[in-house]
């Protein structure tokens, strides 16, 4: 079993910037993808970023540019950097982890444990 926590979410005004962690407990060696996702009220949830073997990105595409996810292995925890904030980024963010048979791969059907979310609001 693996546990998830995410930290750092909060208010920032438009144009700010917000770091998100998320540390991973448990049995993690088995881990080889971890990511972040949102979801926005009334909205489906969608892929934010994602890391594949301590390397390998993915981002969605209303953040290429803006957003930046990186892993920190010896600590088994994923940080989220995000800038150029912009009001049509507050959500809810989830960490997202699991074991991806494809180089590259890490979207829900492979991510088989999720943390509990933490708040993003970005004012205009």
């Amino acid at each position: 079993q693996v546990h998830l926590v995410e930290s750092g979410g909060g208010s920032v005004q438009a144009g700010g910037s917000l770091r998100l962690s998320c540390a991973a407990s448990g049995d993690t060696i088995r881990l080889n993808c971890m990511g972040w996702f949102r979801r926005a009220p009334g909205k489906e949830r969608e892929v934010v970023a994602t890391i594949y073997g301590g390397s390998v990105t993915y981002y969605g595409d209303s953040v290429k540019g803006r957003f930046t996810i990186s892993q920190d292995n010896v600590k088994n925890t994923v940080h989220l950097q995000m800038s150029g904030l912009e009001p049509e980024d507050t959500a809810m963010y989830f960490c997202a982890a699991g074991r991806s048979l494809v180089r590259g791969y890490c979207l829900s059907p492979v991510l088989d444990y999720w943390g509990l979310g933490t708040q993003v609001t970005v004012s205009s």
